[in-house]
């Protein structure tokens, strides 16, 4: 009997050993299913987001941390304009309007950044065209500010084409050079400053090869801009010339191209066209400023350069704190012509240089992406406009210091505006645009 039951006892203790395998063995079963299962879901939510925005993740960064940088700058800095009598708004009411054109820039990046370059390869001759028509017409309407005709006014946004222009102008250039690159840096380019031997079958050539699709368009885009905006058109020409060296144009060429801007120059200026007056004095006023003493100089009658150096002076290396600048009560657009030395006083020459940094940043951002990009008129475009940007962004930092004459530069991203911002956002995107094909291996044949 007891015999019996132990080997019965025997049984059961093997029977319940392997319902405890069995059971193991289905929680070990479904612990695996569940864990692929939640790897998928997180793998598809990333690659969702990598999908959506697509394109150098460092570049991302930097243009959200631009863009937060903006509201604090403007919010802050428009205090003195919601503050003057003459206002009817306050600094919640700019900072709103700033938002506004940041949210319809941000909108305009992702959706470019997810059209790809051929697109934008098939409507750069109606781009440059139109821009370049607008930009003329702004010279036809009585919409001035400050002796300048620069904007349309359209449904209360005061619009101002020869942003778009610039753009156009890095576009059509990419287009022309990348289709040229197994002769360019045999050809000739830029017609002769002896204009009496255009009719020679020499420099018939040079027209046909060049002249009309390369030295022309850059003549015509900066001719336009300048009776407006000087500096801008200087910018212009600068990134032009850059383009040209990076498209392997021949440095005799772009040394041609040079000498025909300094002829011009000097017509301009001679003749008194567009706004040569105003440079002629902001060139003046810098000269003054390195060259005599500003020791005896009442505090009202400084520059809104000299201003903006004390501010970057106050600032120090930590600043004096978000909303404690005392300098931009005394400047006339600290907002926007002065948005670095206003960002300096408040935060800091640390916090300033990390700011610059971004800029630059930006720059070997696209030369990564030039790089890596297997086709030509993408790559040029992408660091041609970053080439825009960064220049800008330099110019206007350059100024505040006294290191360039006033130009009225905005600081990409980061001044009060809607034009300037709107269309950085859109060039932003257009680069984002060759970095994601690029990731992708999505560029077609004929880019």
């Amino acid at each position: 009997m007891s015999e019996k039951s132990d080997y019965s006892r025997e049984i059961i203790r093997i029977d319940t050993s392997e319902e405890s395998a069995a059971d193991t063995h289905t929680t070990s079963a479904e612990a695996t299913t569940e864990a692929p299962a939640a790897a998928n879901a997180e793998g598809g939510f990333s690659d969702l987001v990598r999908r959506l925005f697509g394109g150098d993740r460092v570049l991302w960064v930097i243009i959200i941390v631009l863009m937060t940088i903006s509201v604090l700058v403007v919010y802050s800095s428009t205090a003195k304009m919601a503050y003057m009598p003459s206002s009817s708004s306050s600094p919640a009411a700019f900072l709103r309007s700033q938002l506004l054109y940041l949210a319809l820039g941000a909108v305009l990046l992702f959706t470019l950044h997810r059209i790809n370059s051929r697109v934008y390869r098939y409507w750069t001759n109606i781009a440059w065209l139109g821009a370049l028509a607008l930009t003329a017409a702004v010279y036809f309407t009585n919409n001035t500010t400050n002796g300048a005709a620069r904007w349309f006014s359209i449904f209360g946004f005061q619009f101002q084409p020869s942003e778009v222009l610039k753009i156009a102008v890095v576009l059509f250039l990419a287009r022309q050079l990348a289709k040229r690159q197994t002769t360019i840096a045999t050809q000739r380019i830029i017609p002769s400053l002896k204009f009496w031997t255009w009719t020679s079958p020499e420099e018939k050539a040079v027209w046909r090869d060049g002249g009309l699709y390369i030295f022309l368009p850059i003549v015509l885009s900066c001719g336009v801009i300048l009776p407006a905006h000087t500096s801008s058109a200087v910018i212009v020409f600068l990134v032009s010339v850059a383009m040209l060296f990076i498209g392997r144009v021949r440095l005799i060429e772009i040394w041609r191209l040079i000498k025909w801007v300094i002829l011009a120059a000097a017509i301009v200026f001679a003749l008194g066209i567009g706004r040569g007056d105003t440079a002629g004095g902001r060139i003046s006023t810098w000269r003054e400023l390195w060259t005599t003493s500003r020791m005896d100089v009442a505090a009202e009658d400084l520059t809104d350069t000299e201003r903006s150096m004390i501010a970057i002076h106050n600032g120090g290396i930590l600043g004096r704190g978000a909303g404690q600048s005392t300098v931009r009560v005394e400047m006339t657009h600290p907002e926007s012509d002065y948005a670095f030395a206003f960002f300096a006083e408040e935060y800091g020459i640390g916090l300033a240089m990390i700011l610059v940094a971004l800029y630059v940043w930006i720059f070997f951002r696209a030369i990564e992406i030039f790089h890596n990009c297997p086709k030509k008129f993408p790559a040029m475009l992408a660091l041609g406009l970053a080439l825009l940007i960064t220049g800008q962004a330099l110019a206007h930092i350059m100024v505040t210091v006294n290191i360039f004459p006033e130009t009225g530069q905005t600081l990409p991203l980061i001044s009060r505006g809607g034009s300037s911002l709107i269309f950085t956002c859109a060039a932003l995107g257009m680069i984002l645009s060759v970095s994601r094909q690029t990731e992708e291996g999505s560029h077609s044949e004929d880019n």
